[in-house]
Order: C-alpha cells, then structure tokens, then sequence
C-alpha cells in the first residue's frame, strides 16, 4: 500500500442527485472508503437547485427519478423543484452525507500521477482563493450542461425594449404580473414556463420554430399512493418504479419500431386534451417521436392554458427582435415586455474540468466509455451521464452501484489503480456507433465533444436500462478490460498474481 495515504479515498464532484447518490451507495456498500463532495454552489441539488423559474419541476416520474433506495414519500410522481429538493436533504441529513460536503468549491483542473495512484485536484473558492487535495478515485456528478453559459441561439435584442431572460438565470425579483410575455423554444422548458406564468400575465405566447412531441400523464401515480395505503412504503415504491420502468421502455421501443402507431397514439391524447378541432401543424414535429425526448405535461395543465385563451402557441421563424416585440418572418409582430429564450443548455465535458494523466491533458472525444461509467484508459475515474430515453437516476445508481464494486474489489486485492484498457489493436477493430442516436439539437450541437461510443457492450454508452443494469449486476468487475495494478507498476498484473505476490 501507499506510505502516504491521499486525502480521501474518493473525491464526489457535484452534490446534486449524482453526488448525493453516490454517496448514499458509497455509505451502504463502500463503507471503508473516505469521502469527500465538492459543491460549487452553496446548496445541495445541482440542477434543483440552479433552476428557479416559475414551475419548475421533473419531467420524468419520481418512482425513477428517485433513487433505488429512498423511497419517494409524496403524493405527486411527477414533482416540483422544492420537492425533489427535499428529498435530497432529507437522504443528506439522514445518512450523514452533508457533513462530508464542501460548499462553494469550484473544481478546475484535476491531474492522475502514476506513481502516486491518486489524483491532484485544484478548487477554486468563490473569493477567488484556491485550495488542493489528493483522492485515489474521481467520480463525476457534475451533470451534463455547462453551468456559466447556456446555448446561446444567437439573437440580438438590442433593438428590444422590453427584459429578456434565460430560464437558467432567472432574477429571483422578477414581476411578470400583466405583462405581455413570449417564451421562445418549444421543450419541457417552455411547456412548464407557460402554464406558470399564465395566471398573473397579460398574455403568454410559446413561440416554436418546430414542434414537439406532447403527451399528458396525470401528475399523482393512482397505483404508487394506493399501495403504499396497503403495504410497507419500500415494497410500494419498488413495484411503482419496476412499472415505471418497463413502462417506459417499452413505450420508447414501440415508438423507435412503429413510429406511426406512435404518432397516432398522440394524436388521440392531443384531441382528448385540445378538442378535435386542434391545429395538428402546431404539434407535429418533422421527426417521429423518441427521436428526441417526449415532452411531459403533467395534469394537462398546458393545453389547459391553452384552452383557457391563457396562453397560445405560434409557429413560426423569426426575423428580429423589435423595439416592442418579436416579428416573425411571416410579418406578424408578437407583442412583448419579456422575452424567456428557452432555447436550450451547452453540453460540455467533465464538468469543464482540465483532466489530466501526468501533466498531459485528456481529450474525452478520443477515448471510448467503458459501460457507460469509465472511459479507456484513464484510471480511477468515474462518470454519470443519465438515459435520454429514460431518468437520470437509473444510471446514477447502477454507476454508484459499480463503481463501489470496484473499489471494494480494489481493497480486497491491495491495489491502487483501476483503469478500463483499451489497446491500440482492440480499438482499431471497434465498429463505432452513434453516441445518442437522438436528433435534440443541444446534442447534435456536442457531439463533436463527446466521448466515442462502440456498437457493442462494454465500450458504449447504452440507452436500454434494464440491459445495463443486468450485465453491470452479472458481469465480474475483473472482465480482463477493467485492470488493476499497484503504483508505480509498469505492467498489468492479473488477479492471481496479485494473490500469489501477497
């Protein structure tokens, strides 16, 4: 072992649901392991806690958003932000998981030495002051969208008299009563914004230059809430989330194999909730649905808006901004005081941390992801990025899940470093495949930064959770990819020879 130990076992970046997850599991199943989380920010929550426009709330049900161990105790699935937050102070506070947190620590560069088998990470603090620490293991919950700057569509409001703002900065004094508002984009942004916002405005406009697929669910899960009336909270919530989720899968597999019967399937729940007379070109986009993610509308409150004269939807391109408006290309001025650009997040990598192996940088868009939670050849470091066709969570657990495995597996044979190897032979043979497979324009706009994606398991990032979750379960953490070696060690060494050397 080490004569010098590094500061923790393993260094959590981001306290949102990735980071307290992963230390809820680390807690449960790793817990011989140190730890620390680094927080940039001064809450926990990531997303729920950044996001504070007017409704905000989940687009995907609690029962699998919520983690695989804690229960989701309200009577809503499908929850507001200070709910969602509440769940994960709760897990915080109740599993000792906060007092291992570092507020207001910004992580920007983080550098693996060999020799030592532990990573140098620097953090900046918000007064501008920066501190260091080693860990033996990085595990990255810092989410998948830089946290600074949001996508910007390029518009220019100079000549606009009126406020702009962007859903991920939004002024906490903000008063939009009897104001005429236009929220552009057409996400499950835009879709929560409007119905929020339209009971105090004076007008509320969704402009879309495409459409998106909609479709209703009711908010409270009728099943969830009558069997926790009838049986332990633990076993109601597991039969909701095992529901859940082949629900979801299966709904996402039949619209990827008969898109038509899909499309139709919307359509009936578009008349139900707007009436026969509803204006389809306003909801049809020019792609099937799945191609990118189905836009929830929980209780119908959108088309409610909408058929409450609340608020409307208007398609169209836009020319230019205007002293008092939008005016679209089709002429027609869209009167606003406030424009919300619900355009979309940036992606980025790595939470936009410099990573390094001995100095010398990673470049993540040459290396392939090893099952969804490690990259080849970088050693002790660890990822989450969620299911686009199903919730974050699902992914953050079985990645928490793994990668506590590991680390015990780590302990058990003394060594130091784990690292999914990938030779220059092996990878010339990979048959690539297309990371996502989903047209959302704020990946299209990132793929050029992403990690490579094989066609085949392990070298991939799956979108099929109930595959991932099996094979991560049932395949051995020693699958002769994943190797671990001692510092210092120049050649991998097996299993057995590390039981023979011992």
């Amino acid at each position: 072992m080490l004569a010098t130990p590094p500061d923790f076992d393993v260094l959590i970046v981001g306290a949102g649901i990735s980071g307290i997850g992963m230390a809820a599991h680390m807690e449960m199943k790793a817990p011989h392991h140190s730890y620390t989380i680094v927080e940039r920010r001064e809450n926990i929550g990531g997303t729920w806690d950044l996001f504070r426009y007017p409704g905000i709330r989940s687009d995907s049900d609690m029962h699998t958003l919520g983690f695989d161990f804690e229960p989701w105790k309200h009577e809503k699935s499908i929850a507001d932000g200070p709910s969602i937050l509440e769940y994960l102070d709760r897990i915080a506070d109740e599993r000792g998981i906060r007092e291992h947190i570092r507020f207001g620590q910004k992580v920007l560069s983080a550098d693996f030495r060999e020799d030592e088998a532990r990573w140098h990470v620097e953090m900046e603090s918000e007064d501008g002051s920066r501190t260091r620490l080693t860990a033996n293991f990085v595990y990255l919950g810092s989410g998948y969208y830089d946290y600074d700057d949001p996508y910007d569509a390029g518009f220019d409001f100079s000549e606009f008299e009126g406020q702009v703002v962007h859903p991920q900065f939004w002024p906490e004094d903000m008063d939009y009563t009897g104001k005429k508002v236009v929220v552009i984009g057409s996400g499950a942004t835009a879709v929560t914004i409007v119905p929020a916002m339209s009971e105090k405005v004076a007008k509320i406009t969704m402009l879309q230059r495409t459409p998106t697929w909609m479709i209703s669910r009711p908010a409270k899960d009728r099943l969830a809430n009558f069997l926790r009336k009838i049986m332990p909270e633990t076993w109601a919530y597991a039969i909701t989330r095992f529901k859940n989720i082949r629900m979801q899968d299966f709904t996402f597999k039949v619209a990827r194999e008969k898109p038509e019967k899909a499309k139709e399937s919307l359509y009936k729940g578009l008349e139900k909730a707007l009436g026969p007379d509803f204006d389809k070109a306003d909801f049809t986009p020019p792609y099937n649905p799945w191609e990118q993610r189905l836009c929830l509308v929980p209780d119908s409150d959108f088309f409610e808006a909408l058929n409450a004269g609340k608020a409307d939807v208007v398609t169209g391109n836009i020319d230019r901004f205007e002293a008092g408006g939008v005016r679209l290309k089709s002429g027609e001025l869209l009167e606003a005081d406030i424009i919300v650009t619900a355009t979309g997040l940036k992606m980025c990598v790595a939470g936009k941390i410099a990573v390094s192996i001995g100095g010398e940088p990673v470049d993540f868009s040459q290396r392939f992801y090893y099952k969804g939670c490690m990259f080849s050849n970088l050693p002790n470091f660890a990822v989450v990025f969620g299911y686009l066709n199903a919730s974050w969570t699902l992914r953050a657990d079985i990645n928490s899940d793994y990668v506590c495995r590991v680390l015990n597996h780590m302990r058990a044979t003394g060594t130091e470093i784990a690292t999914p190897v990938l030779t220059a032979d092996a990878e010339a043979a990979i048959e690539e495949d297309d990371i996502y497979d989903f047209s959302s324009g704020y990946i299209e706009r990132a793929k050029a930064i992403q990690p490579k994606n094989a066609a085949q398991f392990p070298w991939r990032l799956n979108q099929e959770y109930v595959v991932d979750r099996k094979q991560m379960k049932a395949d051995p953490v020693n699958d002769g990819l994943l190797t671990f070696t001692r510092a210092g060690a120049n050649a991998t060494q097996s299993e057995e020879q590390l039981e023979a050397a011992e």
